[in-house]
């Protein structure tokens, strides 16, 4: 490598490395005020839960939040992807504080449906027949539930800061998987469909590697497909479905790549097997399915304690069962057969191929 590449390559590990600090410092400080607003996991008056997977391995906790970035970037030096967004622009103040502001106000509110167990606000007599039952929930006590533009502009900020950080760096364990389903043929000639694509921040990085590739964006909230379509802006080539991920209503055999990011541990079990169906259905033959969700119960058993009190502390009726599924067997069922893992802090990403 000549001086001049060493320079550069020095420089983008200062860019990268800066910007990834900055977030994590302030994505932490933003969980730290959150938790000292929210309180305690238990309720006042409730007897804590007694754990069953022992106590928290905290070294290894702070030990895999390393290799994370770790493994981020040395996928971005050998070239598999992207430098990624938020470290090439600049963010905008007046942004952030916007942000901050709204976060930790919704904060106090998520404290008082936490402590009154109140997370059915949204179900109302209006969305029942527009919207299944399962979805018709305040997830994590979070105000309006997925059906406001209020929530969706909360949404990544809710996120990094729950995972200090670490959120948009877990989902690109994702991109070498994307890389390896394209396997050397022209992006403009492939389809991708996200499910489930939320405020469009995992489908924002995909297309900034692949720009070219056609891109659908799949979800059931019209505030947050809205939310989408501004993230999603820059690239001409997507097309936005308002749909049930469980029945999508597009064409059999429409896609060659397929993902879904953090959406299996929302749905009730016969949901899941009804998506896994759907996605088998959706994928053309050796087109790949990519799962980026939680980690689950045994994939780092000094973590197990954090997947056990999580939706003690959040609404999150579907998650324990979650992390007891059996993904490779769940996904054979529908004719989709396990290739590869990847372990990333938190997140765990899956890739499969219909068979």
């Amino acid at each position: 490598m000549s001086f001049s590449d060493r320079a550069a390559l020095g420089a983008k590990r200062a860019v990268y490395s800066a910007s990834q600090i900055a977030r994590i410092a302030w994505f932490s400080a933003h969980y730290f005020a959150g938790r000292r607003r929210m309180g305690p996991i238990t309720r006042p008056g409730e007897t804590p839960a007694a754990d069953e997977s022992g106590p928290l391995d905290r070294d290894r906790l702070k030990q895999s939040f390393r290799e994370l970035f770790r493994a981020d970037w040395r996928d971005i030096k050998s070239g598999e992807y992207k430098l990624p967004l938020e470290a090439r622009r600049a963010p905008s103040i007046s942004r952030l504080m916007k942000r901050s502001r709204d976060y930790l106000i919704d904060t106090e509110k998520v404290a008082r449906r936490k402590y009154a167990n109140a997370h059915s606000e949204i179900l109302r007599d209006e969305l029942k027949d527009k919207y299944p039952r399962y979805y018709l929930q305040n997830f994590h006590f979070q105000t309006d539930g997925w059906l406001s533009a209020e929530s969706a502009d909360r949404y990544d900020m809710q996120v990094e800061t729950l995972f200090t950080g670490a959120g948009a760096a877990m989902r690109r364990r994702a991109l070498p998987f994307i890389r390896r389903a394209i396997a050397g043929r022209d992006p403009a000639g492939l389809h991708l469909l996200d499910i489930g694509c939320g405020a469009g921040g995992f489908l924002e990085q995909v297309l900034d590697n692949w720009p070219m590739m056609n891109a659908t964006a799949l979800d059931l909230s019209p505030a947050y497909l809205g939310k989408a379509q501004t993230t999603l802006s820059p690239f001409r080539n997507v097309n936005f479905v308002e749909a049930k991920a469980e029945q999508s209503g597009l064409g059999p055999a429409s896609f060659d790549i397929i993902s879904a990011v953090y959406l299996f541990h929302e749905l009730p079990p016969t949901v899941r097997a009804a998506l896994a169906r759907e996605i088998a259905r959706l994928l053309k033959r050796g087109g790949a399915f990519i799962l980026v969700d939680t980690i689950q119960y045994g994939d780092e058993p000094g973590l197990d304690a954090l997947l056990e009190n999580f939706p003690r502390g959040f609404h999150e009726p579907y998650y324990d069962s979650y992390c007891r599924l059996d993904i490779a067997e769940h996904f054979a069922g529908a004719g989709l057969a396990q290739r590869a893992e990847t372990i990333a802090f938190l997140t765990k990403a899956t890739l499969f191929e219909k068979q």
